[in-house]
């Protein structure tokens, strides 16, 4: 078999190279039929030499692929187990490219193993890990060839309504319409480093174009990409998804143990400022102090990223299950953040993941970049992402609570608040300011806005004060030592 460099110089690995890095047992698909239908109009069979445009030399250039590569097409369809992260491997259905063949285009046949793939992956209701490697759709056979990336998008599509986890693999080079479709469309991506990734493949792109904007790095920035990772990272990363992603849960997550100072503050300024004290903890801490296992997704798929907001998957550490969160770590958040929080909770209302959101942040940042970027769009996409989620959310105010922009990550009626938090219509200064009040009498305002966590209760804005681990477990005995004298 010959061996072919990346661009970066490496060899790049074949499809059943990449599959047998990342899974065990794998057992190809049967060759799917061809026969003509809405969904393929036109049969490869009923074609003469040379395919459907009769370009010279086609038949001969599959021949050679077939004989350097030992496959039958551009992709290698199956079943595989995928590596367990917990020692438990995860059926799936494995697409991998082999990019020998004729540089892992798709073309009509390419298309027919697609849907049989994902056909596949419905009716035995398993998720489809695609390993893509693909210089994007097949010149020899034309439109015949292009019209397979609408094939593909519905057949992903369906699978996506049947409530079946998608994730992609992009090895080097995910380009066109691979990337277009199978790669960009997927639920979660995961690129190799290093890998060219870009819908521009390298011979087709401007001649001034930098050539690091089409990089699995790149990409990664821009927000199209949920994670870089190492060849040698891949079998670990790729089974942590599947583990969190095919886990669903219907029960709703206890809001987590208050992790600060659990006195309440006497006054609504002082609320503020135990919020804003730099000593408090932040949603690391509670994320950490909640999860065993986590994996991030980054980016809101449309070229941006806000690090203020952290969304990912789980494994709970009380309980062994899958809870997707959303957390703001203090910052004003972009409307990157609230479209990533967006996607993050449709994707787990889709697989009955139950939802855990961190509300902290003194509100949607509001300069001109962010207004430029859609901020009153986003912050809606997110509130109605959370309004019409069937999947149970729970919303624990761990900081600064600051008007809507705090507002559209928090479930309705099922919000809770540290003692250490607070929650406002609007920040006590601008009150003031707007009010036209001198500034000494900010605190009075904090006050009149009745922000505490108590008065967010007394409000029915939120269903209670959580507490901290220890007293949570003085009180669980208290109650079990009070029902044992009432057997007595």
């Amino acid at each position: 078999m010959t061996e072919r460099a990346s661009a970066h110089g490496s060899r790049r690995s074949t499809a059943r190279e990449a599959i047998a890095l990342v899974s065990t047992g794998f057992t190809d698909f049967a060759r799917p039929a061809s026969a003509g239908s809405l969904d393929s109009p036109a049969s490869p069979g009923s074609y003469g030499p040379d395919g459907p445009l009769s370009w010279q030399g086609y038949d001969a250039s599959r021949a050679r692929a077939a004989e350097r590569t030992g496959e039958e097409e551009s992709v290698v369809c199956g079943t595989a187990a995928v590596n367990g992260a917990d020692g438990v491997p995860t059926p799936a259905v494995l697409i991998s490219f082999e990019f020998g063949f004729l540089g892992g285009s798709l073309g009509e046949r390419t298309g027919d193993r697609l849907v049989a793939a994902h056909t596949y992956a419905r009716e035995h209701r398993l998720p489809v890990v695609s390993l893509v490697a693909t210089g994007g759709s097949r010149m020899q056979e034309g439109m015949r060839a292009l019209v397979q990336l609408q094939r593909v998008a519905r057949q992903s599509a369906l699978t996506r309504a049947a409530g079946l986890p998608q994730i992609a693999v992009l090895r080097d080079p995910t380009t066109g319409g691979g990337w277009a479709t199978l790669g960009a469309g997927a639920d979660v991506i995961l690129a190799l480093s290093g890998a060219q990734v870009g819908f521009a493949g390298s011979r087709v792109r401007p001649p001034d174009a930098d050539p690091a904007a089409y990089t699995a790095e790149a990409q990664w920035a821009a927000g199209a990409v949920d994670a870089v990772v190492a060849e040698r990272e891949l079998p670990e990363a790729l089974a942590l998804w599947l583990r969190l992603l095919t886990a669903p849960s219907t029960a709703p997550v206890p809001p987590p143990p208050a992790l600060g100072d659990t006195a309440l503050p006497a006054t609504g300024w002082e609320a503020v400022r135990a919020a804003r004290t730099p000593q408090r903890p932040r949603a690391e801490a509670y994320l950490d102090a909640c999860f065993v296992r986590r994996a991030a997704i980054s980016g809101d798929r449309c070229g941006g990223v806000d690090e203020g907001m952290l969304c990912g998957f789980g494994v709970r550490a009380r309980d062994g299950r899958t809870v997707a969160y959303a957390a703001q770590t203090g910052t004003a958040t972009r409307p990157a953040g609230y479209r990533t929080a967006a996607r993050l909770i449709r994707l787990a209302d889709r697989l009955g993941i139950p939802v855990l959101t961190l509300v902290d942040t003194p509100g949607a940042a509001n300069d001109a970049a962010a207004e430029r970027q859609g901020a009153g769009a986003a912050i809606a996409e997110l509130f109605a992402a959370v309004a019409s989620a069937t999947t149970p959310v729970t919303t624990l105010l761990i900081g600064e609570g600051g008007s809507g922009g705090a507002l559209a990550l928090a479930a309705p009626d099922n919000t809770w608040a540290t003692p250490g938090s607070y929650f406002s219509v609007i920040a006590p200064e601008l009150a003031a300011a707007i009010l036209k009040r001198p500034a000494e009498e900010v605190r009075a305002t904090a006050d009149h806005l009745r922000i505490r966590p108590q008065d967010l209760v007394e409000l029915g804005v939120v269903r209670g004060i959580v507490e901290r681990e220890r007293e949570r477990e003085r009180e669980r005995e208290r109650e079990r030592e009070g029902e044992g004298e009432r057997e007595l």
